[in-house]
């Protein structure tokens, strides 16, 4: 699943090529993503300059002043910039078309987002419930030690909570704990202020690195050019089990925690 590296990756690229420019026809080729496909967007935004492109956590919203476009890749789904008479896919299944070029979105599994906000963002019920940004000022390491006081889940599980923190998935918790010398079976309630001020700056080093990198392409990832992200060649446990430490040459090893796979350095984290 696309993790915040890479629909930051996606928000920028999109950000660059489309804001500014007005909508020139709207095509979907489906009923329904995992929720129905909004009704009368022909008619809503045709003509409207899109004013510009924000993320919050997963989500993707195209602010066009009469309300925001809301978008979320789900399990497979990528948004690339494509010239707008180029020939559909199969999973090609909605086209937002400006001129000569149209921000297409592919989703093989279908369990992408395309939903039209006409009030505030932030009170949607999908937006209303997010926690924390990781990137942004207000995630300090005396936050997040005073909002896991009795949390008694791993510290990897607790990370992956979008309730309390966004954009964390499976691949950047275990390489946050990594950098941060953190074993993730720790339950978050034991961990002290002093290794939070090193796990806060942890995970804004991992996600930003990502970002820089262009995200991880593992499965069904491009960019919006359509080219891969390569943070996946840095990766110091994700997907290394049996494999040296980068750090201590010992073998890195995996575990399951909430039916996810969790990979970690026995050595170098604690």
């Amino acid at each position: 699943m696309p993790e915040l590296p890479e629909v930051e990756v996606t928000r920028l690229g999109l950000e660059t090529g489309l804001v500014g420019a007005a909508v020139t026809a709207v095509t979907c080729r489906t009923p329904s993503l995992r929720y129905p496909l909004p009704s009368r967007l022909l008619h809503r935004l045709v003509g409207r300059r899109l004013l510009g492109i924000n993320r919050r956590g997963k989500y993707l919203l195209f602010d066009f002043g009469i309300g925001h476009l809301l978008l979320h890749l789900g399990m497979s789904g990528s948004l690339r910039l494509v010239p707008a008479a180029s020939p559909a896919q199969r999973h090609d299944h909605f086209d937002l078309v400006f001129g000569r070029i149209a921000m297409r979105l592919r989703d093989p599994r279908r369990f992408g987002a395309v939903l039209w906000l006409q009030d505030n963002p932030a009170r949607h019920p999908l937006i209303a419930v997010l926690g924390d940004e990781p990137l942004a000022d207000d995630f300090t390491p005396s936050w997040l030690y005073q909002k896991t006081r009795g949390r008694r889940a791993p510290i990897k599980q607790t990370l992956m909570d979008s309730h309390l923190v966004v954009g964390i998935g499976n691949i950047y918790a275990s390489e946050s704990l990594f950098r941060a010398g953190i074993d993730p079976r720790k339950p978050a309630a034991g961990i002290s202020l002093t290794r939070y001020r090193r796990l806060v700056p942890a995970i804004r080093e991992t996600l930003e690195a990502a970002i820089a990198a262009g995200g991880s392409s593992l499965r069904d990832f491009v960019r919006s050019d359509g080219s891969s992200g390569y943070f996946q060649q840095q990766y110091f446990v994700y997907g290394r089990t049996g494999e040296p430490c980068h750090h201590c040459g010992g073998t890195v090893k995996s575990l399951r925690q909430g039916g996810r796979a969790s990979f970690y350095c026995p050595r170098c984290q604690k």
